[in-house]
């Protein structure tokens, strides 16, 4: 009898196929009576299974970096920091010198580590996934243990497993493997955000009902939809048929032939390649922010200079809009002198820090960006430049100058640039307000629609008690983007989005209404926002749209929503 369970989606998509269980953690007998353990022994055991792990954690990080890129590869360097933590190695080897086996105090030494992260909220809870990931791997070295291959799975296999952790995901392949479902698990977790640069279907945190599923059921796993269903009828066969929707490398037009440029918002130099697979018109919007992370010193304008180019040569004949670096608020960097501030979203952030305390990376990262935009001047493709959280129109206007300077000392060099595109991100009010005077100064405007929500609706992305508040189908939400794309429009800029609404298929006939020129999202939902644009008639879009926009409650939205599409 087919049987559907919930859980978290991290993938919007959907496979179907025969579970294979994954059990990583390695079973201990009671230990024995202390004076028949041997501490030397004991301890030697332990030091050469840290030396093997450290040397698998190097070959793993070179192999994911090759993968994924270097971003994810980084967080095998907290693994191998995890490794020689003090307070870990210590509490082994005080284990071992009061009779513990080596495996047995490795064990007790992560417990305390780990129920300290899993008591935290929000992401830092995912941290325990990569302290188990360490003790596992101790543990399965040092009592010579097998290793699953999970990059060796039958062809069609959906992994099922407690927890996955993040050595665990890096192994997939991701064009043999169905999907995979988890009993724990968060959408923050390593191995959800693995899933998502794969293009893995996955849903995680279905719970204990899931251990009841056995190796060799079929089993559907839809990430679109959170839910896994075990041995599937034909109707959740069919929703797995009709959940590939064919890639489109070509421009789309609306049906009365206006493009719209369906672009592809990546963090990495790797998710470019899963860009460019999945028939992106380009990258809307460039994280370097993700360049700075998980280092000890921030990247130089040579190494920041050669992943631009890798961008722009990845879309030789596209646009290429990266974003200036966006730290702060949810994205501490640790080399960085931060200020601990109560309220770190509505403080020292964005381009507020880059024309402050950090105004010589700002600096550097501009020298990087106006050279790599002269080497492809020559070519149909072009780099874009915006700058994220402006407020104010001074704002602006210091970085222009600032970039206008930067252009002044690479010619008093000798060095060949060029000044790009220039935009600003809309994700504040002030910038809502500001939106005609900011587009006479730049190109382009891009709606961020994630941190507008959060400002609109004063509710943070962080605080899971009011998630209910951070909707962009509030209507003082649409209608600052619809005041946005106006106010664009009327001082001749174009208006793009690169929030997570753009990649939402269902709300692209909105979009198109409320006359965005640009959409940018995750790689992995452009097919389905192309295969939509098409369908669309620009003016009757618009009218929907109008009809939308003079609701009063999110309720009413959603039900427009759905008439609208019903028709």
């Amino acid at each position: 009898m087919t049987t559907e369970l919930s859980g978290t989606g991290v993938t919007p998509r959907a496979g179907i196929g025969r579970v294979v269980w994954y059990r990583g953690t390695t079973d201990l007998e009671d230990p024995p009576d202390p004076a028949t353990v041997d501490p030397d022994e004991e301890l030697a055991a332990f030091e050469s299974a840290q030396e093997a792990a450290h040397e698998e954690l190097e070959r793993e990080r070179e192999r994911t970096s090759e993968r994924l890129g270097e971003d994810e590869a980084e967080i095998f360097d907290a693994h191998r920091a995890f490794l020689d933590d003090p307070e870990i190695v210590g509490g082994i080897e005080t284990a071992i010198e009061n009779g513990l086996p080596a495996p047995h105090a490795i064990r007790r030494a992560f417990t305390d580590p780990i129920a300290r992260f899993e008591n935290l909220d929000g992401p830092m809870a995912e941290r325990a996934d990569d302290l188990r990931d360490v003790r596992d791997r101790l543990l399965r070295l040092v009592t010579d243990g097998d290793r699953m291959d999970l990059g060796d799975l039958p062809d069609g296999s959906v992994l099922v497993a407690e927890r996955l952790t993040p050595s665990d995901t890096a192994q997939l392949d991701a064009d043999a493997i169905a999907g995979f479902a988890t009993i724990f698990g968060g959408r923050t977790s390593h191995a959800a955000i693995f899933a998502r640069s794969l293009a893995i279907p996955a849903v995680v945190g279905v719970g204990e009902e899931l251990a009841q599923v056995g190796d060799g059921r079929e089993l559907v796993v839809d990430g679109e939809r959170g839910t896994v269903v075990i041995d599937p009828d034909d109707e959740a066969r069919n929703r797995v048929s009709v959940a590939e929707t064919p890639i489109v490398a070509d421009h789309v037009s609306t049906a009365d032939g206006d493009e719209i440029e369906v672009a592809a918002n990546v963090g990495t130099l790797a998710e470019l390649d899963v860009a460019a697979e999945q028939g992106a018109d380009g990258i809307g919007l460039f994280r370097t922010e993700f360049l700075f992370l998980d280092r000890e010193a921030p990247p130089d304008e040579e190494e920041q200079y050669e992943a631009y180019t890798a961008a722009l040569s990845a879309f030789p004949d596209e646009r290429v809009v990266v974003r200036t670096l966006d730290i702060g608020g949810d994205k501490p960097i640790a080399y960085l002198d931060t200020p601990d501030e109560a309220n770190p979203f509505l403080g020292e952030r964005g381009i507020r820090r880059s024309l402050g305390p950090d105004s010589d990376l700002f600096e550097t990262q501009l020298r990087a960006l106006l050279r790599a935009a002269a080497d492809h001047e020559d070519s149909d493709g072009s780099l874009a430049v915006m700058f994220p959280l402006v407020a104010s129109v001074e704002e602006l206007d210091a970085a222009l100058s600032r970039v206008e300077s930067v252009a002044e000392e690479l010619a008093e060099e000798g060095t060949t640039h060029a000044v790009p595109e220039l935009g600003v991100m809309i994700e504040t009010p002030g910038s809502v307000f500001m939106a005609e005077a900011l587009a006479e100064r730049v190109s382009f405007l891009s709606i961020g629609t994630n941190d507008l929500t959060q400002y609109v609706m004063a509710a943070s992305r962080e605080n899971e008690r009011i998630s209910d508040l951070h909707d962009p189908r509030y209507p003082a939400v649409l209608r600052a983007i619809r005041r946005t794309v106006r106010a664009g429009h009327d001082g001749d800029a174009w208006v793009g989005m690169c929030g997570e609404m753009a990649g939402d298929p269902d709300l692209t006939d909105l979009l198109v209404g409320l006359g965005l020129d640009e959409l940018s999202m995750s790689a992995i939902t452009v097919p389905d926002v192309k295969a939509n644009v098409p369908e669309i008639d620009t003016d009757d879009a618009a009218e929907r749209s109008d009809r939308i926009l003079a609701a009063e409650t999110r309720e009413e939205v959603v039900r427009l929503l759905s008439v609208e599409d019903a028709e």
